[in-house]
């Protein structure tokens, strides 16, 4: 699950698409809770039960989880319960797909999370899809079924938990410069497709909300380095007033968790039923957005929204019509003003802004398959 920044145009109406928008996970409205940590102030959430787990689950869910060594140690108690959610994502998982995880150290000396989902042995790699993930997400959960998906048919799919995020070292939801998570991504996967079974082989990168603002600017860096990028995007632009106030305080408490979020659940997930299942998502960050974060992030917009005539390579962008969170006409100033010559823009009817969890299950199947589609129209071309 993830909602978070991807995209803003400036050349619209009133320089924004989104005015009241601001990067946030999914949370619910819930009592605040003061802390004070060193000099910084932070507003903290309390955490909701988690409904269909146990007590002892919830004791451990409830825990600070600003570190990584916390957030494993949660992940690995909620693995089994994750597994048996009524999801057609974890209840169509294929067999036979091989799995590995393993931790990378990165240039500052960060532990990285990684993982693969290979297609069954026996079958041909088509290529490689790399996995950049959004801000209110990690690769462990729902996407967990979307890689397997994908692999079933011939794809070598890698993902990784960005800095700060998810099984990653970092502060949990912090992000003191949007270039280090670039600079991660691109760090990590030029490893990732040096490995056997990959090299040689075309490599495309899939972003999704702030995934996607992190895979567009990996592109824009190493061009050379993808053979054509997947968005799903978004767009979460704080109005410019609010603007001025973050990055002022961004230089005083840059950690403080004091940005305003929304309940977004019913306005991003269509139905009920995999709604109530978010919280089950327990390591992703769900708390108020950091101050040097929200700022990084709208630096990052700002940013792509110069160099999108530089994107040059194949692309494929999805979107929901009916998203109520961003509005779909970020995704189609994208498609408009992107240089690539090998464009494409779907917008899927009726579709809400999580498209590849929220939606009912031949909804969510659609995507998928287009993405797959999409694949191996360039993988045979090549």
């Amino acid at each position: 699950m993830n909602l978070t920044l991807t995209f803003r145009p400036s050349l619209l109406p009133e320089n924004s698409l989104i005015h009241q928008k601001l990067d946030q996970p999914i949370i619910r409205r819930h009592k605040w809770k003061w802390k004070t940590q060193s000099s910084t102030i932070t507003m903290a959430l309390k955490k909701p039960r988690i409904e269909g787990v146990s007590e002892s689950l919830n004791e451990i869910a409830s825990q600070n989880l600003d570190h990584a060594p916390a957030r494993r140690r949660v992940r690995s108690a909620f693995i089994a319960a994750q597994q048996q959610l009524d999801h057609v994502l974890f209840k169509m998982a294929p067999p036979d797909i091989r799995l590995e995880e393993w931790y990378e150290t990165n240039s500052k000396g960060q532990q990285i999370f990684c993982k693969s989902w290979l297609p069954k042995p026996g079958v041909r790699i088509k290529s490689a899809l790399c996995f950049s993930h959004g801000y209110g997400d990690t690769c462990t959960f729902f996407f967990e079924g979307i890689a397997k998906y994908i692999a079933a048919a011939g794809y070598a799919v890698y993902a990784i938990d960005h800095p700060g995020f998810g099984l990653s070292d970092g502060l949990h939801g912090y992000i003191p410069e949007f270039d280090g998570i670039v600079d991660n991504v691109n760090e990590q996967y030029v490893k990732i497709r040096a490995r056997p079974e990959v090299r040689g082989l075309p490599c495309y990168i899939f972003g999704q909300s702030m995934g996607g603002a992190i895979a567009l600017k990996a592109l824009l860096k190493e061009p050379r380095e993808w053979d054509g990028i997947v968005l799903i995007a978004e767009d979460m632009t704080p109005p410019v007033p609010l603007q001025k106030v973050l990055i002022f305080l961004s230089n005083i408490m840059p950690q403080a968790k004091i940005v305003p979020t929304k309940d977004l659940a019913e306005l991003a997930i269509r139905e009920f039923k995999k709604r109530k299942m978010a919280p089950y998502n327990v390591i992703s960050y769900s708390d108020k957005t950091r101050v040097k974060t929200a700022v990084e992030l709208l630096n990052a917009t700002k940013y792509i929204e110069s160099q999108v005539e530089k994107v040059a390579s194949p692309m494929l962008i999805l979107h929901g019509a009916a998203d109520k969170v961003t509005d779909p006409l970020v995704s189609q100033y994208l498609y408009e003003h992107a240089s690539s010559s090998d464009k494409t823009l779907k917008l899927y009817e009726g579709g809400y802004h999580c498209i590849l969890e929220g939606e009912p299950d031949d909804r969510i199947l659609t995507v998928l398959n287009d993405i797959i589609s999409w694949l191996d129209s360039r993988c045979s071309a090549n």
